[in-house]
C-alpha cells in the first residue's frame, strides 16, 4: 500500500446555517462600513480542517495515510481518537503544548454561499514540519503559507509527486510562492473561482496550467467537475445526494475519491466518479466527519449515480 502523506489543517469547525442569503441582508454600496449579524437557524461544533477531512474520506475509502500537521494539545484528545478509529495515522501529528486546535466558524447561507472566520491556534507550527524521503505521494492542502510553500520545495527536492490545493489561502499566499506550488504538481485541483484566482494572481492562463501540471481539476459544484491533460478532458457529473444539508467539506471528500482511485491506476474519468461520489456522502450531513459508509455501500451508490461498476 501506498504511503499517502497529508497536509493541512486541523480544526474544530463551528457551522451555523442562515435560512435567508446573505445578498439580501447586505448593502453593496455600504461595504466599507459594513457591520452585519445572521441570526443562525441551526448549529454544530464538528471534527474538520482540511488534512482531517481528507484523511478521513480516504480512511472510509479503505486508503491508510498519515496526518502531517499541528493540533493543541489542550484540546486534540477526543479528535485523535476519533480519527484513530477510523484507521487514520497520527503519530506525525505534532502536539503543540499550551495551545488550542485551529477553531474555524462558518455561516451558511440558503444559497449555500458561506461567511467563515478561522484562527489558526496550534496549525502555525506546521512550518516546523517536514516531509520524510520515504512517502509515495502528498497532498499540500491549505496550511500556514509558509509551511506550503515548505512541503512543496521538500517534495521537489525528494522527487515526490504531490497534489496541490490552495483553495482558500490563495488570497495569502504570495505571487512567487503560489507559483511555485503550481509548478509541477501531479494534480492541481480547485473550484472554477479559486483557479480563475490562481491565473489573475500569478498571470498563468488556464492553457499554461496545463502545461505546468499533469492534471488539472475544476469542481463545479451542482454541475460537477472538469479533468483536464494536455490531450484529454472528462466531464464529469454528480452523485444525486438523498439530502442537501450542508456542502462543508464536499471539496475534501472528492479529493479523497479521486486519490483513491488514481493511486490505483484507474481511468481519469472514473476517478473523478469516485470523487463526485464519496462528495456527495459529506453534503448530506452536518460537519465534514460525520458521514460513513462501507466499500460495498459505497460501490452501489457509486453505480446509482454512474451506472456502471467501479473496483476499490
Amino acid at each position: 500500500m501506498k504511503k499517502i502523506v497529508v497536509t493541512g489543517s486541523l480544526a474544530f469547525d463551528y457551522i451555523m446555517d442562515f435560512p435567508q442569503s446573505f445578498e439580501e441582508n447586505i448593502l453593496p454600496d455600504k461595504l466599507k462600513t459594513l457591520s452585519v449579524s445572521f441570526l443562525a437557524h441551526n448549529f454544530s461544533k464538528n471534527f474538520g480542517g482540511v488534512a482531517g477531512n481528507i484523511a478521513y474520506n480516504l480512511a472510509l475509502l479503505k486508503q491508510q495515510s498519515f496526518i502531517l500537521s499541528s493540533a493543541g494539545e489542550n484540546d486534540f484528545e477526543t479528535y485523535k481518537k476519533h480519527l484513530e478509529k477510523v484507521e487514520v495515522l497520527t503519530h506525525y501529528i505534532n502536539e503543540v503544548r499550551n495551545e488550542f486546535t485551529a477553531n474555524m466558524f462558518m455561516i451558511t447561507d440558503k444559497n449555500n454561499c458561506q461567511i467563515a472566520g478561522f484562527y489558526p491556534g496550534a496549525m502555525r507550527k506546521d512550518v516546523d514540519l517536514s516531509i520524510e524521503k520515504d512517502t509515495d505521494f502528498v497532498v499540500i492542502a491549505p496550511t500556514m503559507p509558509d509551511a506550503m510553500n515548505k512541503f512543496v520545495n521538500q517534495t521537489k527536492k525528494l522527487g515526490i509527486p504531490y497534489l496541490y490545493d490552495p483553495a482558500q489561502q490563495i488570497p495569502r499566499i504570495t505571487k512567487e510562492q503560489l507559483e511555485n506550488g503550481v509548478d509541477g504538481a501531479e494534480i492541481l485541483i480547485g473550484n472554477d473561482y479559486e483557479l480563475a484566482l490562481i491565473s489573475k494572481k500569478t498571470g498563468i492562463t488556464k492553457e499554461q496550467l496545463l502545461g505546468k501540471n499533469k492534471i488539472v481539476i475544476t469542481t463545479l459544484g451542482e454541475k460537477g467537475s472538469l479533468i483536464e491533460k494536455k490531450s484529454e478532458k472528462y466531464n464529469v457529473g454528480v452523485a444525486k445526494p438523498l439530502k442537501i444539508v450542508d456542502p462543508t467539506g464536499a471539496g475534501d471528500a472528492y479529493i479523497a475519491g479521486f486519490l483513491t482511485g488514481y493511486l490505483k491506476n484507474l481511468e481519469l474519468k472514473v476517478c473523478g466518479q469516485i470523487g463526485a461520489t464519496a462528495a456527495v456522502y459529506a453534503i448530506e450531513q452536518y460537519g465534514t466527519q460525520k458521514h460513513k459508509f462501507t466499500i460495498d455501500e459505497f460501490k452501489k451508490r457509486y453505480v446509482q449515480a454512474f451506472e456502471e461498476m467501479v473496483e476499490l
